[in-house]
């Protein structure tokens, strides 16, 4: 169900970090059909500029644009962002979305894999505000800054521990961005979506039968369902928009009441044997490997 007009978001240049796939991929393509031009950002080029050809597609216009930005070096983010403000024009919104996640025991993590959640979590999602947020300031202009979080920056989740850590960080900052920058126009918000399926995310989250347990099952929401992500990319362009200036500091939730009613964390899997870890890891090694393949090609 349609809740805006086409033209909702005209105007409007947004930045989405993560587009190339998943949710960034899909809310994306909800905003260019609401008139914004979206920027997305990946680590690889032709995944990224396969996903700007089926968003212009979509929306019948050239509206998205693609960089290939690794996101955990500052120095190329600032780059990044001033290219788009020189060829384009200044943003006006960003999304935080890009992430790193898998589900292992925490005793088992190396320094490498924790390195590489958090890196891109948090240090990103700081870097790409900020080389926003100081542009925005120095020039006087507003903007709106939205994170996708996880219901688990409220109750932590056990085995997913880099990810809850890095997550609890940004909505940190969503509070404390939102009060330093008020003052300049600045809107700092966050949403925390419930299980909304994506295949990469979902390989790695949900290997094995044996895994599918609370955070993952649709049957532990009150709704019965899975989100959809036009209902993402509604919340997503309420925050964006122009039309509720006063909201700051938010972290909506949008999870169909899962978080109130069930464990949406991954406790479940303390159940599990070392047998069962042993092969979710074999699956995550191989759904990566496979990703990494596709990517390539």
């Amino acid at each position: 169900m349609a809740l805006y007009s086409a033209d909702a978001l005209a105007g409007k240049r947004i930045l989405v970090t993560g587009g190339g796939t998943g949710l960034g991929k899909g809310v994306a393509g909800f905003l260019a059909k609401h008139g914004a031009h979206v920027h997305l950002w990946g680590r690889r080029m032709e995944v990224l500029e396969k996903a700007a050809a089926e968003i212009n597609e979509g929306c019948g216009a050239a509206r998205a644009h693609v960089q290939a930005v690794d996101i955990r070096k500052a120095e190329a983010v600032d780059a990044a962002v001033g290219e788009i403000w020189s060829q384009h024009g200044p943003l006006t919104g960003l999304i935080n979305n890009a992430a790193a996640n898998f589900i292992a025991p925490t005793k088992d993590l190396s320094p490498r894999a924790f390195e590489a959640v958090t890196s891109t979590v948090m240090n990103g999602a700081f870097f790409t505000t900020h080389a926003c947020g100081k542009r925005w300031i120095d020039q006087g202009l507003k903007g709106s800054v939205v994170s996708t979080l996880v219901t688990w920056i409220w109750t932590g989740s056990a085995f997913v521990v880099p990810s809850s850590m890095a997550k609890a960080a940004v909505n940190a900052m969503t509070m404390s961005l939102a009060v330093e920058w008020a003052k300049y126009g600045i809107r700092i918000n966050a949403v925390a979506p419930g299980p909304f399926p994506t295949e990469y995310a979902w390989q790695m989250l949900s290997p094995t039968d044996d895994a599918k347990i609370g955070a993952t099952q649709a049957d532990e929401v009150p709704m019965g369902r899975f989100g959809e992500i036009q209902e993402l990319a509604n919340l997503m362009i309420l925050l964006l928009g122009d039309g509720c200036d006063y909201i700051t500091g938010e972290t909506i939730c949008i999870d169909g009441g899962h978080h109130l009613a069930a464990p949406s964390t991954f406790a479940g899997l303390n159940k599990l044997s070392d047998d069962s870890w042993r092969k979710i890891r074999e699956a995550s090694v191989a759904a990566t490997a496979a990703s990494k393949a596709q990517r390539s090609t």
